[in-house]
């Protein structure tokens, strides 16, 4: 199905979802109700976590029914997962009967509305009752883990909302297993369990760790508290305190770029799994999860985590506040569409890698692999000239973790808004700088934004103050600071697909963009890394010199030359060619060889590199240093 139809049918389900919400439930919506939700862990090893939702309709009302809907996605992570079908057991009753007592509730009938809703009559009661389980067992910045170690959830998959209702306020309370302590973002004393929220969202907002064995370190900056909440599943190696010292650094260098957060206090939550597979991170307004397969005595463990703190804490600005005007409050029926997510994440992304810089902890050589390895990803990728930044954020619900039970040509036709949107947060920053004379930058873009859409903007819905923004917002902010017309800029290179200006960009600061070949020639595929013994073949590139030679994925390419291949000396083979050399090649597809010739093409990869132009102007040099330095 084309993504116009799949587009389509969610709306038109979403107009069938509003007939049934007006006529079976009759709803007023100008009378909020009081909700409170309620979550118990009895059995942690079923990974099963328990929810109550009790809901008291004002005195005066006559509703009919209540329509209770579970989300399709949720918030940072935009593919569709249907968290519904992880519900189970849900019942309803009359009433709400106090925590730990034997209430004689009369059962409501429930209806399955879809495959994301269930309605409950009130047939003349005044509250109810709504009792589920949700399975999890995925540690992860989306899902919810539940087992002997610990809990931990992300609202957005364990909590079903009522329908028109998401706006009223709510309240939580959490039963945690015995010898079990709760930590989050929203902590107000040590030992809380209950919290008020002023809507849903909020709630779904705060993820929560509960366990018994989790620390926790503070610092001040500014006189706000971060807390560093830790939960290792494995050996520290003494290193959590340097890495306490590390966020702080990286909390001082972001709130001097920004100006101070609005918030009291912010919450680190970091799990060291240590089983090889989860690794995650996701913002959230007052708090962060980072999640990492391995433990903290792990080579490299500490710069990876580092690397994803500075990239979420960016986020308490850009995207939690400062936001898409599709990124909040959401309707989670069909998935988010936005053309933002190029400034969101991929601009983030590029500041997590030079604040940490600002922060003293990388060197410029260091600064320059990170942002060479987004360049490299943006300009190896064939998909980088089929999409555009802004088609990338508008796919998001294709490219974020999105499963797929069919096979795809994304490898070949899409690109991450990530990387994308970093290599022109790069050289949107030093055309900038070089167009001022270092008077102004993209510091001065974001904040000036923060400052109109969010600090200043009236509110324009329940969910947070201030009001989203459109793409065209961003770049009438960006020609402003820049002090001259940008639009060919973004029609070139955010709309279309063009290669960004780096020569341009990088010469502001007395650098230059190298780039080599890898091989002297290229074919066209990639290998399949499970097969150790043949060139297995794993994907092959559309228009390529194996794909104009006939080969195909699952192909097992046996000889070229008439030497016999395997994947420790393939590329040692190919490299003795040129381009427009013909070979012949021998192919295994399933039981039959297939003979085949390939005609060696020009280079398609390149390795690229950072290097400081010796001869560049002084002016270049010291627009460099405030470049990094960010004074």
């Amino acid at each position: 199905m084309t993504a116009n139809l799949r587009i389509n049918g969610s709306r038109i389900a979403g107009l069938c979802l509003m007939v049934l919400a007006l006529g079976g439930a009759a709803m007023a919506q100008g009378q909020p109700l009081k909700i409170n939700y309620r979550l118990a862990m009895t059995h942690p090893n079923s990974h099963l976590f328990e929810v109550s939702i009790e809901v008291e309709a004002p005195s005066e009302s006559r509703m009919e029914s209540l329509d209770f809907q579970m989300a399709k996605w949720s918030p940072g992570r935009y593919a569709v997962f249907d968290f519904a079908k992880n519900v189970q057991e849900f019942q309803a009753a009359a009433g709400i009967c106090p925590p730990k007592s034997r209430c004689d509730m009369a059962m409501r009938p429930v209806t399955r509305v879809d495959d994301q809703t269930w309605r409950v009559p009130f047939m003349n009661a005044q509250s109810l009752t709504i009792t589920y389980k949700v399975f999890g067992n995925d540690l992860s910045g989306t899902f919810s883990d539940l087992d002997s170690r610990h809990a931990n959830f992300n609202g957005g998959c364990v909590f079903m909302y009522v329908v028109n209702h998401k706006q009223d306020s709510v309240g939580l309370s959490i039963d945690p297993p015995k010898n079990w302590r709760i930590t989050n973002g929203r902590m107000d004393k040590p030992d809380q369990s209950e919290w008020q929220f002023p809507n849903w969202d909020m709630m779904t907002d705060t993820p929560t760790e509960i366990g018994p064995d989790w620390t926790e370190d503070n610092f001040k900056v500014d006189g706000k508290t971060y807390r560093v909440v830790v939960h290792s599943l494995g050996p520290e190696g003494g290193k959590r305190g340097a890495l306490v010292r590390d966020i702080e650094k990286i909390v001082r260098a972001e709130t001097a770029m920004w100006g101070p957060p609005e918030f009291d206090s912010y919450t680190f939550l970091i799990h060291f799994a240590n089983d090889g597979r989860s690794g995650d991170g996701m913002e959230h307004l007052t708090s962060t999860q980072v999640i990492q397969p391995g433990t903290l005595a792990d080579s490299g463990m500490f710069e990876d985590t580092l690397d994803a703190v500075a990239h979420e804490f960016f986020h308490v600005w850009n995207v939690k506040r400062l936001r898409p005007i599709e990124l909040g409050p959401w309707d989670f029926t069909r998935p988010a569409n936005t053309r933002g997510l190029w400034i969101a994440e991929g601009i983030t992304n590029y500041y997590g890698h030079l604040l940490q810089r600002r922060a003293g902890l990388l060197n410029d050589a260091q600064l320059w692999t990170k942002l060479v390895a987004q360049i490299t990803e943006v300009e190896n990728a064939p998909g980088s000239r089929l999409m555009s930044a802004e088609e990338s954020s508008l796919s998001a619900p294709f490219l974020d973790d999105a499963p797929h039970a069919q096979q795809t040509n994304l490898a070949y036709t899409s690109i991450s808004y990530y990387p994308k949107g970093e290599v022109l947060g790069i050289t949107l920053d030093l055309l900038i700088r070089g167009k001022t004379n270092g008077k102004a930058s993209l510091d001065d873009v974001m904040r000036r934004m923060y400052e109109e859409f969010y600090v200043k903007s009236p509110n324009a819905t329940y969910y947070l103050r201030g009001r989203g923004y459109r793409p065209e917002d961003f770049e009438r902010v960006v020609a402003e600071v820049a002090g001259t017309d940008m639009s060919d800029f973004f029609k070139r290179y955010v709309r279309g697909v063009e290669p960004p200006p780096y020569e341009e960009a990088f010469a502001q600061v007395g650098l230059r963009l190298v780039s080599e070949p890898r091989q002297p020639v290229s074919v066209g595929i990639s290998m399949d890394d499970a097969d150790t013994t043949h060139v297995k073949l794993a994907q092959v590139r559309p228009n390529s010199p194996a794909a104009e030679a006939g080969w195909e994925a699952e192909d097992k390419v046996l000889s070229i030359g008439g030497m016999r291949v395997t994947p420790t000396n393939f590329l040692k083979i190919v490299g003795r060619y040129k381009p427009g050399d013909r070979v012949n090649a021998s192919l295994q597809r399933g039981v039959r060889t297939v003979q085949t010739t390939i005609i060696m093409g020009e280079p398609q990869l390149m390795n690229y590199r950072i290097e400081e132009i010796t001869d560049a102007p002084g002016g270049a040099k010291t627009l460099r240093a405030v470049w990094l330095n960010g004074k």
